[in-house]
């Protein structure tokens, strides 16, 4: 293993399998050509032409493409589509986030659509006298996804209607105790992106990274059943498990590595520091840049 295989992992799609999904002139995701067929059988909802997929024109307001697509997403659940992973909390469609969203659709839904996610994920840190430690979460095995995998400190997705700093502090209290004062001393420190397939699914997502000093003597508590334990790791132990390993989630390595670039861990003569540097944030292809199929 190494952090370039970790990054790889994370970048793995191929578009060529994939064709944009547009809501008017505006990108809002990418279909896979084996999830095609299911929206070709919803003709007044999604038509295909010039190799790409539209969201109805009829549909003329965020409302109105909420209700529609919530329905259709219904469907689809009741014919055992989303196994399981349904939880009823609506995501925005926005291509870039500080625009208005095109609408929102399930969480469960948005990798089928190839829409981009976005999220904070939070390294908490200790200053030590003898260096820095983190605190590693085991994510609870009973999860439906990454069962018993390590993730970040605090993390989690982006759903509509709350900011990136207020869905931090709330996530921050639900996964960790950390009450929102200590919590909104979180610095945001920059983000990661990447471009992840799984099958029919893509996932061309952003994380805003933030950093939190907490106090010494503050221990996190698991409070809402995600979290099995916290564990308070020297730095070099975090760095040598990301590096070697395959144990932490693995979207939640990237932002370890960002902070090991930050906090001076990865030095500038590492013969992969640029490479890995640049491979945090992956590149987006325009619509002008998508291969033929």
């Amino acid at each position: 293993m190494s952090f370039l295989d970790h990054i790889a992992r994370c970048n793995n799609a191929d578009l060529r399998q994939f064709e944009p999904w547009l809501i008017g002139t505006e990108r809002a995701g990418f279909i896979h050509r084996d999830f095609a067929p299911v929206l070709a059988a919803k003709p007044e909802l999604f038509t295909h032409r010039k190799q790409g997929w539209y969201f109805a024109g009829t549909l003329d307001a965020p409302t109105k493409r909420t209700a529609a697509m919530h329905a259709f997403l219904l469907e689809l659940r009741a014919q055992g589509h989303f196994k399981g992973q349904w939880r009823e909390e609506p995501y925005p469609v926005t291509w870039e986030f500080w625009r208005p969203a095109l609408m929102t659709m399930e969480r469960a839904a948005v990798p089928w659509f190839g829409v981009r996610a976005y999220g904070p994920h939070m390294t908490g840190y200790v200053r030590k006298r003898d260096g820095l430690h983190i605190w590693v979460p085991q994510r609870s095995r009973a999860k439906p996804t990454f069962p018993g995998e390590l993730d970040n400190t605090v993390a989690g997705g982006q759903p509509a209607g709350i900011g990136i700093l207020d869905n931090l502090v709330k996530e921050c209290g639900e996964e960790a105790a950390i009450p929102p004062k200590l919590a909104r001393e979180a610095r945001a420190v920059g983000y990661v992106s990447y471009w992840n397939q799984s099958g029919a699914q893509l996932k061309p997502d952003i994380m805003t990274c933030f950093d939190l000093e907490l106090p010494e003597d503050f221990i996190p508590q698991a409070s809402d059943g995600e979290v099995e334990t916290f564990e308070l790791w020297p730095v070099q132990r975090v760095f040598e498990t990301v590096r070697d390993t395959n144990r932490f989630k693995y979207n939640c390595n990237l932002v370890l590595i960002d902070f090991f670039v930050r906090h001076g861990l990865l030095k500038a003569d590492d013969p992969d520091f640029f490479a890995i540097v640049g491979g945090l944030r992956h590149a987006q292809p325009s619509l002008s840049q998508l291969p033929s199929l």
